[in-house]
């Protein structure tokens, strides 16, 4: 079955200022080794939705949504924390991020596509409930885990997270909800400083030290996330798809390569084939070093299709 690659032209328009790193040159940047790679032909091509009210209220405190609405410039930008701001498009971009993970989640669930990577922007991993940072206002692969729960009926769902910053807004959101695990690794430590205290069986977090490589985190995924996952038999995985652990970005310090991008899409993929019929939703989070970010997303959406 096929891969769907959902975006939209509103995600290049939001932009923090010349230079931030969370910039709009990603999205092209995935694309252009889309197409060098021959894979764009490959995939159906699909344009994310506008989010709607009901479905960001399923993670997001309505009070918070309105404070975004509100905080929406006319012109220039509005700092929501030191990381993280708004120009006049960037309300539309967030809501065409989690509007990409939703109709990425009907259309996998619905047999219309197996797979889906949603090349958006803003990222979204570390919004809390009622919170905006570390660059994202909405949690985007929250947000499409709740409409598979609450849309779709589906009991058990995982979210896997290999960027290198901690999840620590998919956590918050989920730490309580027992039909969601959440399997991650991080830099550790590292902002936002989180992700080492209240891990249990459902939130399966890894610390790694600077420098650690593929080895250290294929023995991660091997030795706790695997086993985890086994145990909770997902129904549907979703996947917050970070490439700044890769050993070229200079906002961390790992030391992944594609190849471990690729190994580790291969086994979220066997898991998902085991479990869940082979459904798997990506979406994108970090990921600094442009011709990094590009070779790395493009091994990951090539081994999301099987091609």
């Amino acid at each position: 079955m096929a891969t769907a690659l959902i975006t939209h032209g509103e995600c290049l328009l939001h932009d923090m200022g010349a230079y931030h790193p969370e910039r709009p040159a990603r999205i092209r940047a995935i694309e252009d080794q889309l197409i060098a790679s021959g894979l764009m032909q490959h995939l159906v091509h699909v344009e994310a939705p506008l989010a709607r009210r009901e479905q960001l209220e399923r993670v997001h405190a309505p009070r918070y949504i309105t404070a975004l609405e509100e905080h929406a410039p006319r012109s220039g930008l509005v700092h929501l924390d030191p990381d993280t701001a708004m120009n006049p498009h960037s309300l539309n971009a967030a809501l065409r991020a989690a509007g990409a993970a939703v109709l990425a989640t009907d259309m996998v669930i619905d047999g219309k596509v197996e797979t889906a990577f949603c090349n958006t922007r803003p990222p979204g991993h570390h919004a809390e409930r009622a919170r905006a940072m570390g660059f994202c206002l909405f949690n985007n692969v929250a947000i499409g885990a709740a409409h598979a729960l609450e849309r779709h009926g589906l009991e058990r769902v995982a979210i896997v997270d290999f960027d290198v910053h901690h999840g620590n807004g998919t956590e918050e959101i989920f730490r309580d909800d027992p039909r969601v695990m959440m399997v991650s690794t991080f830099q550790h430590p590292f902002y936002p400083y989180s992700g080492v205290e209240g891990r249990s069986g459902r939130m399966v977090n890894i610390p790694l030290p600077a420098y650690s490589a593929g080895g250290e985190f294929r023995a991660a995924v091997e030795e706790h996330w695997l086993p985890a996952l086994e145990e909770f038999r997902p129904q549907m995985l979703f996947v917050s798809a970070g490439f700044d652990a890769h050993r070229d970005d200079d906002m961390a310090m790992l030391g992944l390569v594609e190849s471990d991008y690729t190994w580790v899409t291969q086994r979220i993929k066997a898991v998902a084939e085991k479990f869940a019929g082979g459904r798997v939703i990506s979406a994108l989070e970090g990921g600094y070093e442009l011709h990094a970010l590009g070779r790395s997303a493009v091994c990951h959406i090539k081994a999301l299709s099987g091609l």
